[in-house]
């Protein structure tokens, strides 16, 4: 029966085959005409990445219906088969769609691109890679960090390279014994005398709080961000030896304990 049914549908058959390898080439060339197009109009990489895998299973897809439908197999069967096998793949895989969607939402809206430092809940790394279901980094220390577009996209992120200055955010203890215009004066000298500093916003200094061992000092400056962390570590070399210099004391916690003696004799 299978052998009277190929001699007789034959020339569909090659049709069929023909329609396939004609339309598979052709789905292809055009695909990368768009993907050329697309970069050429300056999309996101991750963009055309996404969009030009989508396109291509639209194209088998399209290649795939047109041939079984030349052989005579009902379009609107294909069709009802073709939903059915997407719902069952899309249950089964719920996880690696919402990391699809996720990425398409990233690659849209471009909270970061790659190459800006990146802070998401807590894991801090440069980005590397944007993909369709994940996201790679690479950690201050050199380490690999991949997580899921789903993740980052329900995530607190903060982008600390998305602005060109940054401010740093100093605050020490002194002493109650100290004269707080003398650590005040100390502090904005400091400031003062560091070039990288910018006068605009201006550094804030002054009193935040009283803490129960020390007064909490803050002190504010901008700098640029390629600045940032040489700037907050001299400064905090630098007011430890100034401090030191000016007789100002940065106190810890410490606890006065009073023994009473008892005059109670133990029984026995």
């Amino acid at each position: 029966m299978l052998h009277t049914w190929i001699v007789e549908s034959w020339p569909r058959l090659v049709g069929a085959v023909l329609i396939f390898a004609i339309g598979w080439f052709a789905g292809q060339g055009l695909v990368r005409l768009l993907v050329a197009a697309m970069k050429r109009a300056g999309i996101e990489p991750t963009l055309v990445s996404f969009l030009g895998s989508f396109l291509t299973l639209a194209a088998i897809a399209v290649v795939i219906v047109a041939a079984l439908t030349h052989l005579g197999i009902p379009s609107a069967s294909m069709l009802a088969v073709l939903g059915a096998a997407g719902l069952a793949i899309a249950l089964s895989l719920q996880s690696s769609l919402s990391n699809f969607a996720s990425g398409v939402i990233l690659s849209v809206f471009r909270p970061f691109k790659v190459g800006d430092v990146v802070d998401i809940g807590g894991d801090i790394g440069i980005v590397e890679a944007i993909e369709i279901f994940y996201t790679h980094f690479r950690t201050p220390d050199n380490r690999g960090l991949v997580l899921p577009n789903s993740v980052i996209a329900s995530a607190k992120l903060i982008n600390l390279t998305a602005k060109e200055t940054r401010r740093v955010d100093l605050e020490i203890g002194v002493s109650y014994d100290d004269n707080l215009d003398t650590v005040l004066r100390v502090l904005r000298g400091i400031l003062e005398a560091e070039p990288r500093i910018l006068k605009d916003p201006a550094p804030v200094v002054g009193v935040a709080k009283f803490a129960d061992s020390s007064i909490t000092i803050w002190i504010r400056p901008w700098v640029n961000r390629t600045d940032y962390l040489d700037v907050m570590f001299d400064l905090n070399r630098q007011i430890k030896q100034r401090f030191d210099e000016a007789g100002i004391t940065i106190p810890y916690p410490q606890r006065d304990i009073h023994f009473i003696p008892s005059d109670t004799k133990p029984s026995g």
